[in-house]
């Protein structure tokens, strides 16, 4: 049975505590914006944008469209780090795809707001209503666009400072085993530190396999003859 991988699962629990906090700020946004009847937030993971909290099903329906044709507010606001609004998306001309979706889901009206950090956005808080032109104040909007972008920015900067001790902690601990193989190679071989080493990489090139692993079987073996 394959063990489970320590920074896959690391990711995910990452991910998930991320969410719950970025599904809040989309219920509040709900709650307290005139005319939002629901919301979405738009990241990018694994290089494709996805719909990653959303308070209703019809959400990542809708944005799966503008996922698709690669067109869409929400998109649009993420590139150009600007707000873009649909007052009547039976009437929309530059997003034909996504309007048709969205009324079809009964959406009449749209607010896409980018999540700002610094110079570029993190993604898109997606705001949609039932009735026309529902957005009439696009800065009370902004104000759970801006609490969303703390939020993963100050998630993404805790994220990064873990990965940064972890691959530290990685970084030691091979540096560990590889001196230790390097002892067993200098004892049986009676070399230098510096021809023992090279007896590791030539075995690493040779079998494709990461000098850890080379190292680490060594120093297995000479601790398990048998």
């Amino acid at each position: 049975m394959q063990s489970p991988d320590p920074q896959g699962l690391s990711q995910i629990m990452f991910e998930e505590s991320l969410d719950a906090n970025l599904h809040q700020v989309a219920k509040l946004a709900v709650r307290n914006v005139e005319g939002a009847d629901f919301a979405g937030i738009t990241l990018i993971r694994e290089g494709r944008p996805t719909t990653a909290v959303f308070t209703d099903p019809a959400s990542p329906q809708i944005d799966a469209t503008q996922y698709e044709t690669g067109e869409g507010p929400c998109l649009d606001a993420f590139r150009e780090n600007s707000i873009f609004s649909v007052e009547d998306t039976g009437r929309e001309t530059r997003w034909p795809a996504f309007a048709k979706t969205a009324a079809d889901h009964g959406v009449l009206s749209t607010l896409s707001l980018p999540l700002t950090a610094g110079p570029g956005a993190l993604g898109a808080l997606n705001l949609y209503s039932k009735t026309l032109k529902g957005f009439v104040d696009e800065d009370e909007a902004a104000m759970f666009a801006v609490q969303a972008a703390i939020v993963l920015s100050n998630a993404q900067a805790f994220w990064a400072t873990q990965q940064l001790a972890t691959d530290l902690e990685v970084a030691l601990e091979s540096r560990a085993v590889i001196e230790q193989a390097k002892g067993i190679i200098i004892g049986a071989r009676r070399c230098s530190s510096d021809a023992a080493f090279d007896l590791l990489v030539q075995q690493s090139q040779h079998e494709n396999r990461k000098l850890r692993e080379v190292a680490a079987e060594i120093v297995r073996l000479a601790s398990n003859p048998e």
